[in-house]
């Protein structure tokens, strides 16, 4: 008596023919918030933590976290202790950058992986085999700038790598525009705006109408609620002296 044959898992038609592949892998760009550490202390971490998302309630919950800790000298970064800080304080901690031997094994335990430390917008231009165009002396060199002419809907991510953002629409509430220079926005801005992602404190943020969620310059940043009420609604422009946020009237 003939007996049947369940086709293979690699024969899902019974024909002979291979199944579709289970998945696939892309390189696609994705932005994280980086917490670069400055002292090694998770009690003071989580105290200063604590403040910051009750600035912002919802706005830093489940986000993904690269824990940086070029900062620190020597191997005193408790590692474990800081990942279970963030992840205590709903944050979602992926990856760990300049780190010695042992604390990147600590972090792989933890289920974080660890990342190359980004290149300079500045190293990174000098490798460009086209001319770039210079910027004010002392500032980093940049490709044109990249320019929407649509608006920027919610959900939506664009980022200007080497260069400035231009924005010639609104940008909507729920998105997010990343530049490594400078960002303009010919409109209302509601979203988030981080101009000077790769550190470049001489990059500004300007727009017609100021309502964002969220504001950053290299790394130093204010949310909605602590914008200044007066330039609310109105032309605005962002830029970087020393350490803090400076606003102004356009």
């Amino acid at each position: 008596m003939s007996q049947s044959t369940a086709p293979s898992p690699h024969d899902a038609s019974g024909e002979g023919h291979p199944s579709a592949e289970a998945f696939e892998l892309k390189g696609e760009m994705s932005m994280f918030v980086v917490l670069r550490l400055l002292v090694p202390d998770p009690e003071r971490l989580g105290m200063e933590l604590h403040d910051k998302i009750e600035s912002a309630p919802g706005f830093f919950d489940s986000m993904p976290i690269v824990l940086d800790i070029e900062a620190l000298t020597g191997d005193d970064a408790p590692v474990a202790e800081l990942i279970e800080t963030l992840k205590g304080h709903g944050l979602l901690p992926v990856g760990i950058r300049n780190a010695n031997q042992d604390q990147q094994v600590a972090a792989r335990q933890a289920g974080l992986g660890d990342l190359p430390r980004r290149t300079p917008p500045a190293a990174a231009a000098q490798r460009r085999d086209d001319t770039p165009q210079p910027r004010a002396e002392g500032s980093p060199t940049y490709a044109p700038a990249l320019t929407l002419t649509r608006p920027v809907r919610s959900g939506q991510q664009v980022y200007a790598r080497e260069r400035d953002l231009i924005v010639v629409a609104p940008a909507s509430a729920g998105s997010e525009l990343l530049a490594d220079g400078s960002i303009h926005v010919y409109g209302p801005l509601r979203g988030r705006a981080l101009a000077g992602i790769g550190g470049d404190k001489g990059a500004r943020i300007f727009c017609q109408r100021l309502e964002a969620e969220l504001i950053a310059i290299a790394g130093r940043y204010r949310t909605y609620d602590e914008l200044d009420p007066q330039l609310m609604g109105k032309p605005a422009q962002i830029w970087l002296e020393g350490d803090r946020l400076r606003f102004a009237a356009l």
